[in-house]
Parts: structure tokens; C-alpha cells; sequence
């Protein structure tokens, strides 16, 4: 989302409080009944889990990120056992549960790791060059270090949709071998004096590479194609999905899935027939953006998109990822 003063806040962040996107049509798409089951993959500050159990729904949380989950264990203590945390990735959440009423997530970083400048998500604050969820594995300061000049461009390229991805790969290149990125503002002032800024441009030259370089780190876009795979084995019949996005490229996985999955892909008369498989989701109405009042309330709501689906009798189909259309990037693993 763009901010007037021209840093994506969702991509790398400002300073705000944490505010539940596109809250209200969230429960309302969920359809909840007291003693419904819910997974929130995506728990975060616990905005969605808090309105959940407010409905008398309970709620299996789910979240990557060990301080997540830490701070909401008092919610959890209170909750009377209507809540149960899980610290794991949200594209095992039919591991934590089966047979639910619904399934709920709210894609992207989250406030309270974008407003932490230790935890490396934004050049706003200054901070180590981390920008990892699970706070392991590897790091954006290695990716940047240690990748192909030609590696980086095509993560630059696809996942920040940068136009400058070969020349600002280039530069990294050369300088890492003087020195090495370590800090998030080093990075991002490295790449603004080397493309400049048009006083015009409404966000930092270094935005969109913050962007890839976090969706990379964390497997966000594969993490989210799988947790739709598993959201589709977790959800018992007339059960609801519920899925938030901020930008197109998540958007798009969620679109494909239930364009898939609902039987509602348009054929070719001049393809050959193929095996139609029964429809494991019913669309539920369109994508829905955010209110002017909401939008003008939390400015990180202003790229939000909801969609949603209802589970239907059919079995459950194998996972396979070529449906999303994703690229071949460079596998993600330690290059220390």
C-alpha cells in the first residue's frame, strides 16, 4: 500500500498501530455460529482471532513467528480453551486441524514486525538486514551477500516487479565485494543513490526490492499456494475460506485457486476434451476492497482484497502447484 509519503508501508513499513484489514467483511464472509471452528492461519496481533471468539467461535491460531505467538498466550489463557496457539507454518494448518467450519488468512508481514527495526523488514528503521518470519533459516542480508548478480535480478524482477532489477543487482554485486550489506538503510540508500528518485515517484527507489527480498526470504507466495491446498483438506462441507491479500501477486495465487477449484476456468472449443474433476469450492461472491472510511482510517488497508469460497462435498484433489503460474526462482537454502 502507498503512503503520501512514499514508502509502501506493507512492503517495508511505518510506525502504526495494529488495525485489522477488511474486519468486518471478514466475519461476515466467515458466516461464523456460535461453536464453529475456526483456523486463523495468519494469527499475527490476534485482531481476527479476537473477533472470532467474540462471535462465540473457537479458533486454532496459527503463526510462524515465536513473538506471535508469545504475545498471545495471556489470549489464550483467557480464552476458557476456546483458543489453541500453534507456532508452525500456516501451509501445515491441516495438521492442527481437520473438519473445521472455516479457515481465515490475512497475508503479508504484519505491523508488529514491520514497526520492530531489529527484525530487519524496513528501511524506515534502521535495523539488521533480517526480514525473516520464523526468525531462522536465511536471512535477506545473505540473499543480498551471497547471490548471483542474475539471481537477484530475477527475484527483483518478479516478486518486487522492479523495473531496475538487472541494474540495482549489478550494483550489489560490486559493492558487496568492498562490503557487505548488513543494514536495512545501508541497502536502501545504497540503491536510491544508484537510480535515483524522481521527485515524482510516490514511493523509495529501494520499495520494491525490499518487497522481493521478503517474499523471498519467507516463501511467502509458496507458503500461500500450499496453505490453500491445505485449507482445502481442513475445511468440512459448507465450509468458508477467507483470504486477504495486499498485492497482486498474492492475489492472483487466490484468484487461480478458486478459479481452479470451483470448475469456473473457461475451456477452449479448439482444445481437446479433458476429465472435468468435481468442484472442491463454490465462489462466493466477488473480491471486496476496502471502505474510503477504512482506507482513511488504516492506510495499510488501501491494497486489501478479500475472497472467498465455500467448501463443497468433494474430495479433496492433489496439490499441484503448476496452477499458480509461479516462476522458477533460486532455491531458497543456507549459502553461507
Amino acid at each position: 500500500m502507498m503512503t503520501s509519503d512514499g514508502e509502501d508501508d506493507h512492503a517495508v513499513g511505518g510506525s502504526a498501530p495494529h488495525i485489522p484489514v477488511l474486519l468486518d467483511e471478514v466475519i461476515s464472509a466467515l458466516a461464523l455460529e456460535t461453536g464453529d471452528r475456526i483456523v486463523d492461519g495468519t494469527f499475527g496481533a490476534g485482531g481476527y482471532t479476537k473477533a472470532i471468539l467474540a462471535q462465540g467461535a473457537n479458533v486454532v491460531a496459527v503463526d510462524r513467528d515465536p513473538d506471535a505467538i508469545s504475545a498471545g498466550r495471556e489470549l489464550e489463557a483467557q480464552s476458557g480453551g476456546r483458543l489453541q496457539l500453534v507456532h508452525g507454518p500456516f501451509s501445515q494448518l491441516d495438521d492442527y486441524a481437520h473438519d473445521v467450519d472455516g479457515v481465515v488468512l490475512d497475508i503479508g508481514v504484519s505491523s508488529m514486525q514491520l514497526d520492530q527495526a531489529e527484525r530487519g523488514f524496513s528501511f524506515r528503521f534502521d535495523g539488521p538486514l533480517d526480514m525473516r518470519m520464523a526468525q531462522e533459516g536465511l536471512s535477506a542480508a545473505d540473499v543480498v551477500n551471497r547471490f548471483k548478480s542474475g539471481d537477484l535480478a530475477r527475484i527483483f524482477g518478479f516478486l518486487g516487479e522492479e523495473r531496475h532489477a538487472g541494474r540495482i543487482a549489478r550494483m550489489i554485486e560490486k559493492r558487496r565485494a568492498v562490503r557487505f550489506f548488513e543494514r536495512t538503510r545501508d541497502l536502501a540508500e545504497a540503491i536510491a543513490d544508484h537510480v535515483g528518485r524522481n521527485p515524482k515517484d510516490k514511493i523509495h527507489p529501494a520499495t520494491r526490492v525490499f518487497q522481493a527480498l521478503r517474499i523471498y526470504v519467507n516463501d511467502e507466495l509458496g507458503e500461500l499456494a500450499r496453505a490453500l491446498f491445505a485449507a482445502e483438506r481442513a475445511l468440512k462441507p459448507g465450509g468458508r475460506l477467507v483470504v486477504v491479500t495486499f498485492h497482486s501477486l498474492e492475489d492472483r495465487i487466490v484468484k487461480r485457486f478458486i478459479v481452479n477449484r470451483s470448475g469456473s476456468a473457461a475451456g477452449s472449443r479448439y482444445m481437446p476434451e479433458t476429465q472435468v474433476q468435481a468442484a472442491t469450492f463454490e465462489k462466493s461472491g466477488g473480491a471486496v476492497g476496502p471502505s474510503e472510511a477504512e482506507t482513511e482510517a488504516n492506510p495499510r488497508a488501501r491494497s486489501a482484497k478479500l475472497r472467498a469460497a465455500i467448501r463443497t462435498e468433494a474430495p479433496s484433489r492433489s496439490d499441484d502447484l503448476s496452477i499458480f503460474g509461479l516462476p522458477k526462482l533460486p532455491e531458497i537454502r543456507s549459502e553461507r
